[in-house]
């Protein structure tokens, strides 16, 4: 088995170049999954389907929050490891992150097929969109310990030094989506269960190429009797991926208590119930891509401040984390330029139907995305403490913002009606920020 010392000698922003373009891609690719899909629906659907697959969101989130668990859990201990150069018992770290992951999703299908409707209406489904939405959740749901398991191994794959490799596996099965979406839809005309069907396809093709990956890894080898449950090579694993696991479930419930709040407040407006929520998801499928950018920055960066910080590099871990936070300020300033000059064209992408809802949607984006910047500055400066180690720190940081997000779409909308659910964004991220820059500078 190869170590990455290189980790720990190499230019730092050779690294971070190395490192973080292949991570990057592979988030976004990720999020393509559900954006492709938003994108043939909204066109050829309509707003209906939009909104159909943005009640299912919260669900494949919760599925993500387990994956990155073990994942993100997994390749912070596998890079501080090598930095301590320790790798001992790894293999079966691995195996039993894998396990997990697999078994997370079996019980994520056993309970959406338990609840069924109940559970659709209970994440915002209207009568409307209810027969939509179970055509594409139920298909979603068949791959999720399969998908769970593929996005599990990317982050570890890229902490066990290859990178391109993780994200070549993702780009496959994007393609492969993003082919069977307008030929499953249009062509074949199967509607919004072609979509989820060509996502799941998709999902496989990238699970097995990452499941190969584990008879040529570096640093760590997986046996079978490697898969049996252990306790002892968890217990290290878990909390350094608690802060990303929180992420996503706060991702889900700010989703889902927006889709309620949008659907009672739009039903007291000119907009109806079913208007917002889909200006609210296609909203989200853009502040995602540019927070998975973002992330992808830092996550490409974990690898290398995990080695450094473990090998007591700490000029190195420092130097990392000001490049990390300078790409992160130029991105979200393009996107930040873009979304407030153009919104009707990122609006009109996803299918604009009728003026009532172009004219709500174009306002909203405005409004939701102002404080880009501080998201994704906040959630970088979370995973950067996660990656040295401190959980402690990392984990309320984590959620911060989104606490604040749940609170203020909670009382904002009573003063100032549907569009006081989209004001609670910025206002949580000024916030969250000052906060957390508090917090980093004093470690």
């Amino acid at each position: 088995m190869e170590e990455n010392n290189y980790l720990g000698k190499e230019k730092v922003s050779r690294l971070l170049l190395q490192f973080a373009i292949p991570s990057t891609l592979a988030l976004v690719i990720s999020c393509l999954y559900n954006i492709v899909d938003q994108i043939f629906v909204g066109n050829g659907i309509g707003y209906l389907g939009n909104a159909a697959t943005g009640i299912i969101f919260p669900i494949t989130v919760i599925g993500w929050g387990a994956s990155v668990l073990f994942g993100d859990g997994m390749a912070t201990y596998l890079s501080l490891a090598q930095g301590q150069g320790n790798t001992t018992g790894a293999g079966r770290s691995v195996a039993n992150s894998i396990l997990g992951s697999f078994c997370s999703g079996v019980v994520i299908i056993a309970v959406c097929y338990a609840l069924g409707d109940d559970i659709l209406y209970l994440l915002g489904a209207t009568e409307a969109t209810i027969g939509l939405t179970r055509d594409y959740g139920y298909i979603i749901f068949a791959m999720m310990p399969f998908a769970l398991v593929q996005n599990t191994l990317a982050s570890i794959i890229r902490a066990d030094g290859s990178p391109k490799y993780s994200m070549a596996a993702m780009v496959v099965g994007a393609v492969i989506n993003m082919i069977g979406d307008p030929v499953a839809i249009f062509v074949l005309g199967w509607g919004i269960r072609g979509a989820a069907l060509a996502t799941i396809l998709g999902q496989f093709i990238s699970f097995l190429i990452c499941v190969a990956y584990l008879g040529r890894s570096r640093v760590f080898r997986v046996k079978a009797a490697d898969f049996i449950p252990s306790w002892k090579h968890l217990k290290p694993v878990l909390p350094l991926g608690c802060g990303s696991f929180l992420t996503q479930l706060c991702i889900v419930v700010t989703t889902v208590v927006n889709n309620v709040l949008l659907k009672t407040y739009g039903a007291r407006s000119a907009y109806g119930p079913d208007i917002p929520l889909s200006a609210f998801v296609v909203i989200m499928k853009l502040f995602q891509i540019v927070l998975n950018i973002a992330c992808g920055i830092t996550a490409g960066a974990l690898p290398i401040m995990g080695y450094n910080y473990g090998a007591r590099l700490y000029g190195r871990v420092k130097e990392t984390f000001k490049l990390v936070v300078f790409s992160t300020l130029t991105v979200c300033i393009v996107a930040t330029a873009l979304f407030e000059g153009l919104p009707l064209a990122f609006i009109r992408l996803f299918g604009a139907d009728g003026e009532l809802y172009t004219t709500f949607a174009v306002h909203c984006l405005r409004i939701y995305l102002s404080l880009l910047i501080f998201t994704c500055l906040q959630k970088a400066c979370a995973m950067f403490l996660q990656s040295i180690g401190h959980a402690g720190a990392a984990v309320p940081l984590s959620v911060l913002r989104d606490v604040l997000l749940i609170l203020f779409s909670l009382l904002l909308p009573t003063r100032l009606g549907v569009t006081g659910i989209f004001w609670a964004a910025p206002s949580a991220d000024g916030i969250a920020m000052a906060v957390t820059a508090v917090v980093v500078l004093r470690i």
